[in-house]
């Protein structure tokens, strides 16, 4: 049997040139919301079955899981998101941290759905969550965090809207309209779907019996948000009243950063405040808000406004080639010499032509090419090519690390 090399359908294969996009993607998330002053954890990608039916939902556990029986008869499943888990663990500890906190995560997550674009089975996702802070400030820092994470990626603020509503909203219309049990549930689904079908107003008359008046003006927690926004510099918000997210687990604030492109019109990320979370652990109530933001969509987003970036390494990385047995001493001292220097450097000494030299460092993506033989080792000037430009240069050894690193800095910024 002859097998596909194929992976799994949903899911990536990362080669080089994709993990360090990827990786770029990370250092940047992390760059933002370690100034604002979160710590980063993590935890096993299994979890017990039971807490994800808890709070995401029977729903989700039974048809969007990857869920099974291990060798105990423990029912355990990969989790789809980070958020019960953040909460499993701060509730263990609850006595030892100090509130507010400030915990972000990137775990790897997996999702049994259909694949599609910005949505696969398996990803990588941002969590930033605060716990402790039960005002609006709190629900701002979070909005102003995933504002700054997408200027930090070069978007500017025309490029997208952020959508905020209030769960509680939407509590308080069922109440007025005596909606409860798995008939509330159901409209839940059905408002959060409410752009995406056309006939929003014929299901949910379907599903209660009766026509649904959804009239929903913002609340003052909502017109107080918006007001800390626009303090902050933050004028791109809009009040969407059919905003619900999907989890169950939300009970105020929630918000979504939606692309304006039209190539990409679509929710970017979003997330909101959860307070009661923490109860399904017997702990003290501890408010909290937060929000998720996965790679798929980022990607997407950076190819969708040409911002992948040219450079995807942090340092410039140099092919040293070995031309000549005789020159093998001063290969070692030039990669040395280079690497002291904090540059990255891949050799080859397989002793091929120069031609399929220069032709495997272009291939492999590296910066620079250089040949070392007879000449080099006695003259101690290096011919160094620039793989971008396709120029070469003829440098003093001594001086090839600062060459090496203004040239790749120059190049960057082209």
């Amino acid at each position: 049997m002859t097998l596909s090399t194929d992976p799994y359908k949903g899911v990536r294969d990362f080669y080089p040139e994709d993990k360090r996009i990827q990786q770029y993607i990370f250092d940047t998330w992390k760059s933002v919301v370690e100034r604002y002053g979160y710590d980063q954890y993590d935890a096993s990608t299994l979890e017990p079955s039971e807490l994800y039916e808890a709070k995401s939902g029977q729903e989700i556990v039974d048809n969007e899981t990857y869920s099974f029986i291990d060798r105990g008869n423990r029912r355990v499943t990969l989790r789809p998101e980070m958020t019960p888990t953040v909460a499993r663990m701060v509730a263990k500890k609850k006595r030892e941290l100090a509130f507010p906190l400030r915990w972000y995560s990137i775990p790897n997550l997996f999702r049994y759905e259909r694949p599609q674009r910005g949505r696969l089975r398996e990803h990588w996702q941002l969590n930033v969550d605060l716990f402790g802070d039960t005002g609006i400030d709190g629900d701002a820092e979070l909005i102003a965090i995933g504002y700054d994470i997408l200027l930090a990626f070069g978007l500017t603020k025309q490029d997208f809207t952020i959508r905020i509503n209030d769960r509680a909203l939407i509590k308080e219309l069922f109440e007025r309209e005596n909606i409860s049990g798995d008939t509330a549930y159901q409209l839940q689904k059905l408002i959060d779907k409410k752009n995406k079908i056309p006939d929003f107003d014929d299901q949910a008359q379907a599903l209660l019996g009766r026509q649904f008046n959804f009239d929903l003006s913002p609340n003052e927690q909502i017109e107080k948000l918006i007001e800390r926004l626009d303090s902050k510099g933050i004028t791109n918000v809009k009040f969407s009243s059919d905003l619900m997210r999907g989890f169950d687990y939300y009970t105020g604030t929630v918000f979504e950063f939606f692309d304006n492109h039209p190539d990409n019109n679509r929710s970017l990320f979003g997330g909101g405040r959860y307070d009661n979370l923490l109860d399904i652990f017997g702990s003290d109530r501890v408010s909290a808000v937060g929000f998720g933001a996965g790679d798929v969509g980022m990607r997407n987003v950076l190819e969708t406004y040409n911002l992948l970036p040219q450079q995807t390494r942090s340092k410039p990385a140099v092919g040293i080639c070995l031309v000549d047995e005789e020159a093998r001493e001063e290969l070692i001292s030039a990669s040395k010499l280079l690497r002291d220097s904090t540059i990255i450097v891949s050799v080859n000494t397989t002793l091929k032509n120069p031609r399929n030299l220069i032709e495997w460092s272009q291939k492999s993506g590296y910066d620079f090419t250089i040949l070392i033989g007879e000449r080099e080792a006695s003259e101690k000037i290096y011919t160094i090519r620039n793989n971008k430009t396709k120029i070469s240069s003829s440098i003093i050894s001594e001086l090839v690390p600062s060459w090496v690193k203004q040239e790749w800095r120059k190049d960057d910024n082209s």
